[in-house]
């Protein structure tokens, strides 16, 4: 038995010995995991990308145009990593050689074809044929008419054959290349004027204008006699029928910010698109039966240089609106007949008698508004627009035409009719105030509080709230500049678009650069924000992403798109709005998205789909924000010489 014991024992040391070390080697194994897991996760944070996202899901795709027939896919998509994006232009005025290759198509995506090369310049909204449906009276056909859903294209807009990266700013200002927009008309047209002259492989803008042959800046110039355009209380402008305008060009060394806009017709072709080509703010657009899209009491200045609009008559309608869009004190400049009639009598080849009564029309209109004719000086008239309407209430008890507008917005301004009823200033105290507030002169007005803020009048912003945002987007633009080099590089972009610029931080956090930024504020927004955008001295317009812009394409060079697809899901289909944007984006242009983690890998679908490259990183508020960053570059490409021929 004591041996019995003794080997009992033995055996049950052995077996302690064993549980020991497997309790040691499962605690090992334990200790491992969890290490190698720590690792892996600091790892992806260090990362910090998610381009390589698993897409799990069915994309399915249909359209009614059979010439543009995207590709259908139903199955599991992996997208790979993408990595080291680059966004710099590598088809520069410089190169000849111009590659028009097509790159290999990511399976299971989106597949849109190129459209005909008849759609080059294609602006659906101002479609020349569609226009001829509808009433020519008071050039109704020449208003926005946009194609109905079946009508959209599914297709990408070719550029022409031979396109080439825009001159840099201010190189442009003067010169655009031929093959960008290929019309010779206004040279032929407009040669005695000096709007357009074409030299071998590009155009020259030599500056001048209907009424200022020798050259806008001495007309300028001749303006700065009359009003100050040097102590920045005048910033933003509006030119109603611009041409290809050099009025705005040359007032941006003034400072001066201008809308430039015109109507798409064969009789100025293409006046827009050379303006954008220039690096000018620019809109197709007219004045007819529908307010021109910009809140009341945005700009400081608005002029008409022979532009034909007949100011007149239509009960002053045209001059009203030109009143509701004017700032308190600002001035309306008209240079062209009637002005200076008597001088011009032959050139113009009007009798006397419609000319004189042609100028008095305006001045009865202009007295109407309350208006008082601050100069006239050769060929320049101007009216100034009063501080407030104190007096103007008082003389209306006498004469009530035109009355003043009752229960109307006055920032409402889509698709709205005009009216022949006087917009009503805000209410001021003493005579000497300016109804809706001072504004600081630029560049002070860009960050000071904006009176329709200040005041409370824009519903939902403080002024607290507006300080946090010039803040907030200050600090985004340094985020950006870390994943996008390319927007440290002074001059690398000119023509900007912002889809939903709220209070214009974004913009206002790139003044510093030689570029302009299209402001827009979607009429689907909770807030109409774009009067405070213009009170910074900053401009825009408002748009419906649902349709088609008011733009040629190849219009901008980035376009900054914040939760703007969050808020038209469900209104529109995503792939429509990325399509325009496709269009409105110049070759090797980019695009910064900002919204959520899945509307933005829906967006990545697509924009594969358009051959853009595209990379997903991380909010600037870090890895565990749901809101993501989708930047893109369209790729560069062009119709074929065979396809340019053959047009």
């Amino acid at each position: 038995m004591p041996g019995n014991n003794s080997t009992y024992n033995s055996d049950k040391t052995k077996s302690n010995s064993n549980a020991y070390c497997f309790r040691r080697s499962k605690l090992c194994y334990m200790v491992l995991i969890t290490l190698l897991c720590s690792i892996s996760y600091f790892f992806g944070v260090y990362h910090n990308t998610y381009a390589n996202g698993t897409t799990l899901g069915t994309t399915s795709h249909k359209s009614t145009n059979k010439n543009c027939l995207p590709t259908k896919t139903n199955q599991t998509s992996l997208e790979p990593i993408v990595t080291n994006l680059d966004f710099s232009s590598r088809h520069s005025a410089s190169e000849d050689e111009i590659s028009t290759a097509p790159l290999m198509v990511p399976e299971n995506v989106y597949d849109f074809p190129p459209c005909d090369i008849k759609y080059s310049e294609y602006t659906p909204c101002e479609d020349l044929t569609r226009s001829l449906k509808f009433d020519r009276d008071r050039l109704i056909y020449k208003e926005r008419h946009c194609p109905e859903k079946e009508e959209l294209l599914k297709c990408r807009i070719p550029a022409p054959f031979g396109y080439k990266s825009p001159f840099k700013w201010p190189q442009s200002r003067d010169f655009a290349w031929f093959a960008n927009a290929p019309h010779k008309h206004l040279t032929v047209a407009k040669a005695v004027q000096n709007w357009i002259r074409y030299e071998g492989d590009r155009f020259r803008f030599p500056g001048g204008g209907t009424m200022f042959t020798k050259g806008a800046d001495k007309y300028i110039d001749d303006i700065g006699k009359l009003i100050n355009l040097k102590d920045g209380s005048i910033r933003t402008a509006i030119d109603t029928g611009c041409g290809v305008a050099s009025w705005g060009a040359y007032l941006l060394s003034r400072h001066i910010l201008t809308m430039s806009f015109a109507p798409k017709d064969n009789g100025h072709e293409a006046q827009v698109q050379f303006a954008l080509e220039r690096g000018v703010p620019a809109l197709i657009g007219i004045l007819a039966s529908i307010r021109l899209p910009y809140p009341s009491r945005a700009f400081d200045m608005a002029h008409c240089s022979r532009c034909l609009i007949p100011w007149g008559k239509n009960d002053g309608q045209y001059l009203i609106e030109v009143d509701r869009i004017l700032r308190p004190g600002g001035y309306w400049i008209l240079s062209g007949p009637p002005i200076n009639w008597r001088n011009h009598l032959r050139g113009w080849k009007r009798t006397r008698e419609e000319l004189n009564s042609e100028k008095s029309e305006i001045e009865a209109v202009a007295k109407s508004l309350c208006w008082k004719k601050f100069a006239e000086k050769g060929d320049i008239a101007i009216w100034q627009k009063p501080l407030n309407h104190i007096q103007c209430k008082a003389s209306k008890k006498l004469n009530r035409n035109p009355s003043f507008c009752q229960a109307q917005d006055p920032d409402r301004a889509w698709y709205t009719k005009l009216e022949t009823c006087l917009t009503p200033l805000p209410n001021v105290s003493a005579i000497v105030d300016i109804a809706g507030g001072k504004l600081k002169n630029w560049p002070e007005r860009l960050t000071a509080t904006p009176p329709r803020i200040s005041s409370g009048s824009t519903d939902g912003i403080t002024e607290k709230m507006f300080k946090e945002d010039t803040h907030l987007w200050n600090k985004r633009i340094a985020y950006y500049k870390t994943i996008n080099h390319e927007l440290k590089m002074k001059g690398r972009y000119r023509n900007v678009l912002d889809v939903n610029a709220h209070l214009g931080g974004f913009a206002a956090a790139l003044a510093d650069y030689p570029l302009w930024v299209m402001n827009v504020v979607p009429n689907e927004a909770k807030i109409n924000t774009l009067g405070v955008i213009y009170e910074r001295g900053l401009i825009g317009t408002y748009q419906n992403w649902c349709e088609a812009m008011s733009s040629y394409p190849r219009t901008y060079d980035l376009i900054h798109a914040d939760s703007i697809l969050t808020l038209y899901k469900n209104r529109c289909e995503m792939e429509d709005i990325l399509l325009e944007m496709d269009r409105l984006l110049r070759p090797e242009g980019s695009v910064i998205f900002k919204d959520g983690m899945d509307v933005l890998l829906k967006a990545k679908s697509i924009a594969n789909g358009l051959k853009w490259k595209t990379q997903l990183l991380d909010h600037d508020d870090g890895a565990h924000t749901k809101e993501k960053i989708l930047f893109a570059v369209k790729i560069y490409w062009t119709a074929s010489e065979k396809q340019e021929v053959s047009l």
